[in-house]
């Protein structure tokens, strides 16, 4: 994607402005033969020009030799003499390794959030205005009165993080010591360490479906596959655990029981028990994932797994991402002490640790009670933006789609009337400037349902968006 916007006022024609960047880009090896450059509308869309200005930039590339039209569809730059060239490239490799590439949406989604003028009605985090920005200020300030933490914190992370994570796992019911605990470098990491680590290839894990886990690739990419569960308004039914463990030989159970990702369901005590009881008598490990866990909004959820467990049977994740900070790429994940030693080393061996000025900004967030004072006034704020979010729904989704009213997270599961190719939905919508989490990354055979977040835009642009992302839907042939 471009990292460079032309000079609209300058006196170089804006095509030729855009024709200079890409061989620029070519002439240095940022964009090796082979390349396949983005679709005409999006440079438009990055560039801020109108498309008919992409393609006469195009035209120029194309007559001088520089790129050409491919078979298959887009435009890649050439390759030199009769296509065999390009030799020594990495361009070759970049699809060879082990890890399997983000699906096609999540790419782009990836790269589209930071577009200017897009309304965001899917992103799973807190909006700039709700996260904490002078407190943080603050606490970055009491950090640089004392010794920078600037050596290697130890394998398991910073002590002085872990006593407090630990402390405010105990809250919630986790009896967790320092020793259980190892500092992440964002809970997504616990993913890949596990995987890494602990499941040997061509094992499979049982969860929820739909579910975050099938929108990233950190277990498949390593050899283990995913096998889903039926869900009810109560969450994951234990009565599919039994058959569904038996067939795949599964290694796990991973589930989000609190404000799941994307339906927002709440699995309820008595569910809870019987989850706990099923897996005990299945000998199967659980990975609880507790990342909405304290982003209640009209009461607490019950206990975690972790806090019914007393044979070291789950593995708990939590994050400061949600809540505090994204960008401290903070988290954590509780269990046996063998076993978070075992990834503990695994971690030491991928990135030698989190980072320490982050390990203990976190650590002073957490100590002084400033995360506690922040989630609340941030459940205020969530709490008023789902309202909000619901109310427009009511407005302008009658007749066009169902949904849940969330009690606690980031997301309303929408679910539309009529079935739609929702890749095709996702582009409609990206043309109107709204990028949307289509129910299809949650699960591959969804055609009906939207995660709406009530996160990240602001009021005015959630009105505006859901607006808009009606008409959307009517035009594309949802009206009933």
């Amino acid at each position: 994607m471009p990292d460079w916007t032309p000079d609209l006022s300058g006196p170089v024609p804006l095509y030729r402005q855009i024709a200079a960047y890409i061989r620029g880009k070519i002439g240095s090896g940022s964009w090796p033969p082979g390349t396949k450059l983005p679709p005409q509308r999006t440079l438009a869309r990055e560039l801020g020009v109108n498309r008919s200005t992409v393609v006469a930039a195009l035209g120029l590339l194309a007559e001088s030799g520089l790129i050409e039209g491919r078979h298959g569809g887009g435009t890649a730059v050439t390759r030199p003499g009769n296509g065999e060239g390009g030799r020594g490239s990495w361009l070759a490799y970049v699809e060879e390794g082990r890890h399997y590439p983000n699906l096609p949406a999540i790419q782009a989604i990836n790269r589209l959030e930071f577009s200017p003028g897009l309304i965001r009605l899917g992103t799973g985090e807190p909006g700039p205005d709700l996260l904490p920005g002078t407190e943080m200020a603050a606490v970055m300030a009491e950090l640089a009165q004392g010794p920078l933490p600037l050596p290697y914190e130890e394998p398991l992370g910073s002590l002085r993080l872990r006593r407090a994570v630990s402390a405010e796992l105990a809250r919630s019911g986790i009896n967790a010591g320092p020793s259980s605990i190892l500092i992440l470098s964002g809970a997504l990491q616990g993913f890949q360490l596990i995987s890494l680590g602990l499941l040997p290839k061509g094992s499979s894990i049982v969860l929820e479906k739909p579910s975050y886990l099938y929108s990233i690739h950190a277990f498949q990419s390593a050899g283990v596959r995913l096998h889903g569960l039926a869900m009810d308004d109560r969450g994951l039914i234990p009565e599919e655990l039994e058959p569904a463990a038996a067939r795949t030989g599964a290694a796990l159970l991973y589930t989000i029981p609190s404000f799941h990702n994307p339906t927002g369901i709440v699995m309820d005590l008595e569910r809870r028990q019987q989850l706990m009881e099923k897996t005990d008598a299945l000998g199967l490990p659980v990975l609880e994932d507790g990342a909405y866990q304290e982003l209640w909004l009209d009461a607490p959820p019950p206990p975690p797994l972790k806090a019914m467990d007393r044979s070291g049977r789950v593995l708990h994740l939590g994050t400061l991402s949600k809540s505090a900070s994204p960008g401290l790429r903070i988290g954590w994940i509780a269990g046996p002490e063998p076993v978070i030693q075992r990834l503990a080393d695994i971690k030491m061996q991928t990135d030698y640790g989190a980072s320490s000025l982050s390990q203990q900004a976190a650590a002073i967030w957490l100590e002084k009670g400033l995360h506690d004072r922040h989630t609340e006034t941030l459940r205020m704020k969530l709490r008023e933006r789902r309202d909000l979010l619901l109310a427009l729904l009511e407005r302008h989704f009658a007749g066009l789609a169902s949904w849940n009213r969330p009690s606690g997270g980031f997301y309303v599961w929408l679910r539309l009337k009529h079935p739609l190719p929702l890749p095709k939905l996702f582009h409609a919508a990206l043309a109107e400037g709204l990028l949307l989490n289509t129910g299809d990354l949650y699960d591959r055979s969804d055609s009906r349902h939207l995660r709406l977040s009530f996160s990240y835009a602001s009021p005015a642009e959630l009105e505006r968006g859901i607006a808009r992302l009606a008409e959307v839907i009517r035009q594309f042939g949802g009206q009933v």
